[in-house]
């Protein structure tokens, strides 16, 4: 069955309607059995080494990417702030017309920065490139902004000052109605309890956890799962550490999308492939294997 789009909005603002009512008569909506949705993804990340950065051009675009997500069907795009060819209005806005026309949604928007910094110019240009990428990220129509925490060589005063600036990031990102995802990648951001201790310092409700599940290094199902409560953006990678972290093995991909609906995720699942063969060839095969997991 196919819906148009006007059926689309009914249902959107049926939804919505049923979420205005009292807890306990918005509760009594009928829930399926397989849990909450989880949409598909792709992270462009997955396909750095055809797209273009900086001054190195690309094999293909982001909007040809999106013709690609397009042509696998999926839900949405993630686009790393990497590979933009310019950060001008104009292409920005070719992107988000480029997206909607496909019917994709944009899952998220990556950057790098670092907040390991202490107080001066560099952190203040670093807090000046989030600030920036948020601006973006409004004229994009993306609501959510992977960051990191950064990363230095002095753990005390590292975490006090990235913890100062996320707080300075979070409340610029909340007034332009923009959400920040931190990601557990490494240094500060080790672990779920990690990522819990910078949410609860933090105390922000415009931060939230990005999850990548190939990025624990130890029992990763057993983080994913701490984790998953607090996600509002998940990178599913294809591998993950073994438990006790000496080697990486497949992921399990039900076992991941089991974690995401027991934690009663209802966002997106973003394939971010960092594996040896072409994209161009595993990346689908791979996506057919992750949609199978989160719809079954």
């Amino acid at each position: 069955m196919q819906w148009t789009r006007r059926e689309l909005f009914g249902a959107g603002l049926a939804g919505a309607a049923a979420w205005a009512l009292p807890r306990t008569a918005a509760t009594a909506v009928p829930q399926t059995s397989h849990g909450p949705k989880i949409g598909l993804s792709i992270a462009a990340y997955s396909f750095r080494d055809y797209l273009p950065q900086g001054d190195t051009p690309g094999e293909i675009t982001l909007h040809d990417l999106c013709d690609m997500a397009a042509g696998w069907n999926l839900d949405a795009i993630e686009l790393t702030s990497y590979y933009f060819s310019s950060e001008e209005k104009a292409y920005i806005h070719s992107l988000k017309a480029k997206a909607f026309r496909l019917g994709l949604d944009i899952s998220g928007l990556p950057i790098r920065n670092n907040f390991c910094l202490p107080p001066g110019e560099e952190r203040n240009a670093q807090l000046a490139h989030v600030r920036t990428w948020v601006g973006h990220a409004v004229e994009l129509g993306a609501p959510c902004i992977r960051v990191f925490a950064g990363n230095r060589n002095d753990p005390d005063h590292d975490f006090a000052w990235m913890i100062d600036c996320m707080k300075q990031a979070c409340d610029y990102a909340g007034s332009r109605g923009i959400f920040l995802a931190i990601e557990n990648h490494g240094y500060l951001t080790t672990t779920a309890d990690a990522l819990l201790r910078i949410l609860e310092e933090v105390g922000h409700e415009w931060l939230g956890v990005c999850l990548d599940t190939g990025n624990f290094r130890e029992n990763p199902y057993e983080n994913m799962a701490a984790a998953a409560p607090y996600a509002i953006a998940v990178q599913v990678k294809t591998d993950v550490r073994t438990p006790d972290g000496s080697g990486i093995e497949d992921a399990d991909f039900d076992r991941i999308a089991g974690i995401l609906r027991a934690a009663n995720y209802r966002g997106y699942a973003a394939l971010e492939y960092e594996g040896r063969e072409d994209p161009m060839t595993a990346v689908p095969v791979h996506l057919e294997q992750l949609r199978g997991a989160i719809s079954s």
